[in-house]
């Protein structure tokens, strides 16, 4: 007797949309989601998409109409509910632009709950293209097959971050000049409220560095003895954190 197919299919494309979805409701997509559907998936009536909307979890739609501009689906069933994240957020300096491409990338990946941007005095970038780094964290998550997007903010100075830094939640800062084993600090600290801070390509001054490790929040840690990339530090940091204190 032939195995019953896998439903619906594994190969669905997956998108994320933005609104609520629920059963029964028709999803309108236009642009260039339309386009990946129509014309590089080629879905046809009857075709199966997977929906994700950030808010309720995941979604088996049935493609009703597949035009030149828009696709047409029908949402079918839910398949899972939203993910619980970690209350983790990352905090990494401004990099250039395609290692911090990879940081949105990785972080998504590794279920951070929220990237915060930071601007220090040796970044080689102050702006951050939201958009773009919005579609960087969303296409991450649908290849992952994640149910969850993370937090993006505008990127702030670090004066500003530590200014407004909640009372109630560590800051874990990578701090080259050393400091606790990070692995034991995040452990110590498992269920907490917490963030992981890294530095730009030069690292942190020392007037940025005093400051960060005057605030009360502040827990200096370090990533071991090697001299680390700051999109490698910020990636690494955030998979101790999940292996020490996080869902893994």
């Amino acid at each position: 007797m032939p195995a019953t197919p896998a439903w619906p299919p594994k190969s669905a494309p997956r998108l994320f949309v933005a609104e609520t979805l629920a059963a029964g409701a028709a999803v309108r997509i236009e642009g260039n989601p339309a386009h990946y559907l129509a014309r590089v998936m080629r879905v046809a009536p009857g075709d199966f998409v997977i929906l994700c909307d950030d808010v309720t979890g995941e979604w088996a739609a049935r493609v009703t109409d597949a035009g030149k501009r828009d696709v047409v689906l029908e949402v079918a069933e839910m398949l899972r509910p939203r993910e619980a994240v970690p209350d983790l957020w990352l905090c990494p300096a401004l990099l250039k632009k395609d290692r911090f491409d990879l940081i949105l990338e990785k972080a998504t990946e590794l279920g951070a709950a929220r990237i915060q941007p930071l601007v220090t005095r040796r970044c080689v970038a102050d702006k951050l293209n939201l958009e773009r780094a919005r579609a960087i964290t969303t296409e991450a998550a649908e290849q992952c097959a994640r149910t969850a997007l993370p937090e993006l903010a505008e990127p702030v100075k670090l004066d500003a971050l530590l200014a407004g830094w909640p009372e109630s939640r560590a800051l874990f800062f990578a701090d080259e000049n050393g400091g606790e084993p990070a692995a034991a600090a995040f452990a110590a600290h498992k269920g907490s409220p917490a963030a992981i801070l890294t530095g730009p390509e030069g690292g942190f001054d020392e007037a940025e560095r005093a400051a960060i490790r005057a605030h009360p929040a502040a827990r200096p840690v370090t990533l071991g003895p090697r001299i680390l990339r700051g999109e490698t530090a910020a990636i690494a940091a955030l998979a101790a954190w999940m292996a020490t204190a996080g869902d893994w």
